[in-house]
């Protein structure tokens, strides 16, 4: 049941990402010059762990060293958690959400909704949602990837997206920072 569930809420979460990439195109935003290649880099290493743990978990014996059972619910609870956070990021900030990282020239400081307790929260749902699917898909060195290398994808991008908004919005943008953490609440 657990599998249908991880399945059932893996693609929610691939239809929700295809339909953000078409949206910036049909408004015509999602430029990327100003992402200096960060979201091809965090998408490929988001997709390299996936996949990654999806193989690991396909290849790996059902009594193997590297199964860790009962995760497979927690996976689910998680990667739904994720899901759900990403798109009331996205709902919140409206038409200035993008895929990309452009600043309109007079938007506002958003600090409602998840943007209240931290200053990325689709980010916090995306990493959420591979951590998920580690766990959803049951094996050690799966977790560590779905773990890890979607936290370093974004890593810069949160650098590059953040000196956009400090250049665009200023000292309103700088105050925000200063009374918020990046991806966790109270702590980063």
């Amino acid at each position: 049941m657990e599998n249908i569930l991880l399945g059932a809420v893996g693609l929610t979460w691939a239809i929700v990402e295809l339909t953000l990439r078409v949206r910036d195109r049909v408004r015509g935003k999602g430029g990327t010059e100003g992402d200096r290649g960060t979201r091809r880099f965090s998408g490929a290493l988001l997709m390299a762990a996936v996949v990654g743990a999806w193989v690991l978990s396909a290849v790996a014996g059902r009594h193997s060293p590297l199964r860790v059972p009962g995760l497979e619910a927690a996976g689910v609870v998680v990667l739904f958690a994720g899901v759900v956070t990403r798109v009331w990021a996205v709902a919140t900030l409206g038409r200035s959400f993008r895929t990309t990282v452009e600043v309109d020239v007079g938007q506002a400081v958003v600090t409602s909704g998840p943007y209240r307790w931290v200053r990325h929260p689709s980010y916090t749902g995306l990493l959420l949602a591979a951590l998920g699917l580690g766990l959803g898909f049951g094996t050690w060195p799966g977790l560590v990837l779905c773990a890890v290398l979607p936290v370093v994808g974004l890593w810069r991008r949160i650098e590059v997206e953040e000196a956009e908004m400090t250049r665009v919005l200023g000292d309103a943008y700088e105050a925000y920072k200063g009374r918020t953490k990046r991806l966790v609440p109270g702590l980063w």
